[in-house]
C-alpha cells in the first residue's frame, strides 16, 4: 500500500545543489554527478522546459526528483512510440529500503494527473535490476534493449499502455 505523501514543486536551485550532490554507492555510483559537471547540471535542473520536480516528504524534506519527457530518455533508444517518459531518482539514504514500489506508483500517480498520457515509459541502466523489478511491479514491460549512443552502457526501455 502507497502511503508516501509527497509534494512536487518545480526544481529550484536550492534543490538541484543538494541532489546532484548525492553520491550513490557501486555500483549505483554511476548516477553521481562528476564535479565538473555540477554547475551545468543544477542550471539544467532548474529550466521549467526539462520538467523536473523537486518531491518533498511531509516535513519538506528532499527525498528524490523526477522528470517527465524528454529528460528521462537516454540516446540510442527508440522513443518514436507516443508515451510520457518517467525519470526518478531516489535520495541514496532511501534506496535499497523497500521503497521503491510506493515512489513509483506515486511518481506515476502525480504524470498520469498532471500530463494524462496513454503510455508510460522508463529507461532503466540495464544492470539496474533492482530498479526494473520495482517497475515491473507497477506494470511495466521490457519492450527494447540498447547501448546508449557514445557509450559503452546499456539500458532497456519498459513500457505500459493506460
Amino acid at each position: 500500500m502507497n502511503d508516501l505523501r509527497i509534494s512536487y514543486l518545480p526544481v529550484e536551485k536550492k534543490h538541484a545543489r543538494e541532489f546532484v550532490n548525492w553520491e550513490y554507492e557501486p555500483p549505483y555510483d554511476v548516477y553521481n554527478c562528476p564535479p565538473e559537471e555540477i554547475g551545468d547540471a543544477v542550471q539544467y535542473n532548474v529550466d521549467p522546459a526539462n520538467n523536473v520536480y523537486a518531491m518533498l516528504d511531509q516535513n519538506k524534506e528532499l527525498i528524490g526528483y523526477c522528470s517527465y519527457g524528454r529528460d528521462a530518455q537516454v540516446p540510442g533508444g527508440d522513443y518514436s512510440e507516443e508515451a510520457m517518459d518517467i525519470g526518478l531518482m531516489i535520495k541514496p539514504e532511501l534506496t535499497g529500503q523497500g521503497m521503491g514500489t510506493a515512489f513509483v506508483e506515486e511518481v506515476i500517480r502525480n504524470g498520469i494527473e498532471k500530463y494524462a498520457p496513454r503510455k508510460l515509459r522508463v529507461t532503466i541502466a540495464a544492470f539496474n535490476k533492482r530498479a526494473m523489478r520495482v517497475w515491473e511491479k507497477n506494470g511495466l514491460k521490457q519492450t527494447q534493449f540498447f547501448t546508449r549512443t557514445g557509450g559503452e552502457m546499456d539500458f532497456v526501455i519498459m513500457m505500459k499502455d493506460l
